[in-house]
């Protein structure tokens, strides 16, 4: 799979305009984010088939691979809010996390960090 870079939005006093991304193809894309543990993933799916998000996790315990985490997004009306993502669990050596989705008819997506 390619890695697409994904830049989360920094949340602000002010307030912060939503910008999702969209137009995902299934299969293709691992996306890669810095992640600091304070950020949070807002997925939403109005698509017709349910979908998986899996997020990996690079870290070990005692020499032994932590499951990756994975997380349902509902058919049609799928809104779901996810994070904070623990450092130690979620980033490899550069400080990324790495999530791809199962399906993505009708997926969209926003990262926002404080």
């Amino acid at each position: 799979m390619a890695d697409t870079r994904y830049a989360p939005l920094k949340i602000v006093k002010t307030g912060l305009t939503t910008a999702y991304t969209a137009g995902i193809i299934v299969g293709t894309t691992d996306f890669v984010m810095k992640n600091d543990g304070r950020t949070l993933l807002h997925v939403k799916k109005s698509g017709a088939g349910a979908c998986s998000m899996i997020c990996k996790t690079p870290a070990q315990v005692q020499g032994l691979d932590i499951a990756e985490v994975t997380i349902s997004i509902p058919a049609t009306t799928g809104d779901v809010m996810l994070g904070p993502f623990p450092p130690s669990l979620f980033n490899d050596g550069n400080g990324d996390m790495r999530f791809n989705f199962s399906e993505v008819t009708g997926l969209t997506f926003m990262g926002a960090a404080l």
